[in-house]
């Protein structure tokens, strides 16, 4: 594929921003302080099987640090080492919309108060959003970019029950048909290389999600973290993470079956090392993004190439 040097064969999250803004739009990750009914009885315990105690956060909200200083802290790093000049706040850890909607709006207006950030990301469950949320956020959008970023992982149900996900795909769809309309951006969150899931499985969830209104895709590899669930079943030999070229073709094959305008905003995830066990090589996130632009070059790839409205 020959493509101008900035290019890419699908559209991603900090081309969409530019455009929208003319400038650098960088997400600082924010740690509410929230948590999740997959733990704290209301659904289950224990999370998702992949999940560690601080639910992919940072555990800054545990250090005492409030919405405004994280934000703060963010920009000036950000700000220097890619020359940012807005900001997404991206309420990551956990359940962010697993609270009172009082409280969820003190919290968000919180963020949006701080200077140059222009929106919010906002990591939740679909089994955790209900009308009073979704006016909420309806009422964000009317001044602000507002992500709404759903975990679907998987569109087979018997993947879900085997990760301890705590709601079925239907459960996804209708939330997010619910969301449409109302001036909300959509993502959803995926995982490659979950436990008995086939490569055809994994193109199944591209072909779900890309039948519904949906604004964005993450894609992440299921990476196996120290202390959760999976961390034991790895141990015992009951799951095998994926390797990097297998990863790749079907991150390809995935993007293909997507709508040509859905955003990209992810291609794998950003382990903590200090708390990896394996795979070693999702680490190596710029060689992971190298493979799979050439490969998408070589094949004359690009988003949308598969993709049937039906």
């Amino acid at each position: 594929m020959q493509t101008a040097m900035n290019e890419k064969p699908y559209k991603d999250l900090a081309g969409f921003l530019r455009s929208k803004y003319g400038c650098r739009v960088q997400k600082i990750t924010v740690d509410a302080g929230l948590s999740c009914p997959n733990r704290d009885g209301t659904l289950g315990v224990g999370g998702c099987i992949y999940c560690n105690e601080r639910g992919s956060g940072t555990g800054a909200a545990s250090q005492g640090l409030s919405i405004t200083q994280q934000i703060e802290r963010g920009k000036g790093t950000y700000g220097k080492r890619y020359k940012a000049k807005k900001f997404l706040a991206y309420f990551q850890a956990h359940t962010n919309t697993y609270a009172p909607v009082e409280r969820l709006e003190a919290l968000y207006r919180e963020a949006l108060s701080v200077p140059d950030v222009v929106g919010l990301c906002i990591g939740t469950r679909p089994d955790c959003v209900d009308d009073d949320v979704l006016a909420l956020l309806e009422k964000l959008a009317a001044d602000h970019m507002i992500w709404v970023e759903y975990g679907l992982q998987s569109s087979c149900d018997k993947t879900l029950r085997i990760i301890n996900r705590g709601h079925d795909a239907a459960c996804f769809a209708e939330t997010v048909k619910k969301t449409a309309g109302r001036n909300i951006l959509t993502c959803a969150h995926v995982i490659l290389g979950l436990p008995g899931e086939t490569r055809e499985d994994m193109l199944e969830t591209a072909r779900f999600i890309g039948a519904l209104p949906v604004d964005g895709v993450k894609i992440h590899l299921l990476y196996v973290i120290r202390g959760t669930a999976l961390h034991r079943m790895y141990e015992q030999g009951r799951y095998q993470c994926m390797e990097q070229e297998d990863y790749v073709e079907t991150v390809c094959r995935f993007i293909e079956l997507l709508p040509p305008d859905m955003i990209i905003q992810r291609l794998t995830g950003d382990p903590n090392k200090d708390e990896l066990v394996a795979p070693q090589w999702s680490v190596e996130k710029g060689k992971t993004f190298l493979l799979i632009h050439e490969a998408m070059a070589r094949e004359n790839s690009r988003q949308g190439r598969f993709y049937s409205p039906s």
